[in-house]
């Protein structure tokens, strides 16, 4: 099995849709940083499990400086975003999403 990661930072807004009353329902924004974790069996044509460059521009440009509400189908938490990572991002079987220093959510598919 070949294994490749990338990290990647995005600056992007967003606001919590909750049960319940917090700071987090109002617009905020943070720096997240993404790690993005790739697998495959066998290489591809080109050798790879999958470009970095492709997952950089995939992910950069959907969400860097972006609203997240307004760019994902979604409650935009750290868990429903690892979860977006890993079903559209070829080959990615793993992610986790920091949005604050101490606060990670991940997503790993079996």
């Amino acid at each position: 099995m070949y294994y490749v990661r990338k990290r990647l930072e995005i600056s992007a807004a967003h606001r919590l849709c909750l049960d319940y009353e917090s700071k987090c329902t109002e617009v905020h924004g943070h720096n997240w940083i993404l790690t993005i974790e790739c697998r495959a069996e066998r290489l591809n044509e080109n050798g790879m499990v999958t470009d970095f460059t492709h997952v950089k521009d995939f992910i950069l440009g959907k969400l860097d400086h972006a609203v997240l509400n307004d760019v994902l189908p979604f409650n935009p938490t750290a868990e429903n975003i690892a979860r977006w990572v890993v079903d559209n991002v070829d080959n990615c079987y793993r992610c986790e999403v920091q949005e604050s220093e101490g606060n990670i959510a991940a997503y790993e598919k079996d």
